[in-house]
């Protein structure tokens, strides 16, 4: 990454969308037990990718939108937009990315 990324704070992230939401950790029942919830929120557990997809349908986000404020400090609109701006950046510089193939081949000079 261009930018040099501190530890990501997924718990914060997803205590404050919860918060901001209005949901309360029993409103997860379907996707996580109130205590792995309290966990995740203290930091004393990391989710998978389809934990942090289920989270997220539950609170009616996009799973990017807890990832990324899980890299922001304040989860303002500039350093949102700086992150994003980063990530963008740096994906238009694959030349060869190949999602959804099994080739494993790279290109050689």
């Amino acid at each position: 990454m261009s930018l040099k990324a501190a530890p990501p704070k997924f718990g914060q992230a997803l205590r404050a969308v919860r918060l901001e939401r209005g949901l309360s950790q029993e409103d997860f029942y379907e996707v996580s037990g109130r205590t792995h919830l309290s966990r995740l929120e203290n930091q004393g557990a990391s989710p998978s990718l389809n934990k942090v997809v289920q989270l997220a349908q539950t609170m009616g986000v996009h799973p990017l939108t807890l990832l990324t404020l899980s890299f922001c400090s304040k989860g303002s609109a500039a350093e949102v937009e700086k992150l994003l701006a980063s990530v963008r950046d740096e994906i238009a510089s694959f030349e060869n990315l190949r999602l959804g193939t099994r080739d494993r081949h790279r290109r050689t000079a």
